[in-house]
């Protein structure tokens, strides 16, 4: 059964594998690494702001998000290949959304690449309107936000 928790600091490795697998394929499309393949994770889960989801021990996504403002900032939604295609994603952006619900914030922001035309689908699926687009460190981001309606519907 999958489970959401807090990544701890022996998930680092498990959780770079995952994130490696899951943005591979955006290399070669972008020119370089995506962003969250060159952050570094022992930091991250050190601000205690990375969620692993497990199935057994084994890492199938994670999630890096924290508040900022009026929203919960998500930085980083990563899926193991293995784990694609099973509302893995649903799950973690759930779980995202009862967190800034509980913060009392009323939307989630985030941003993407613009190469990475299957997340920005996703996202728009999932509610998320685009805000701005931008150039930055080299990076052609989509912002996007998603309010949230006062009732607690699930994604």
């Amino acid at each position: 059964m999958a489970t959401i928790r807090p990544a701890r600091r022996e998930d680092e490795a498990a959780v770079r594998d995952c994130v490696r697998a899951a943005y591979t394929i955006y290399v070669a499309r972008i020119g370089a690494p995506p962003g969250p393949m060159l952050d570094d994770y022992a930091a991250r889960i050190a601000q205690e702001v990375v969620h692993v989801l497990t199935d057994g021990d084994a890492v199938q996504a994670l999630v890096v998000t924290w508040p900022e403002g009026d929203c919960q900032f998500l930085d980083n939604i990563a899926v193991h290949p293995r784990a694609q295609g099973q509302g893995v994603g649903r799950q973690l952006l759930a779980f995202v959304e009862r967190l800034a619900r509980q913060g009392g914030r009323g939307a989630i922001c985030l941003y993407t690449n613009e190469a990475m035309a299957e997340n920005l689908a996703l996202y728009r699926h999932w509610g998320f309107v685009e805000t701005a687009r931008r150039v930055e460190h080299g990076f052609r981001r989509v912002y996007l936000r998603k309010t949230l309606a006062a009732d607690v519907s699930s994604v």
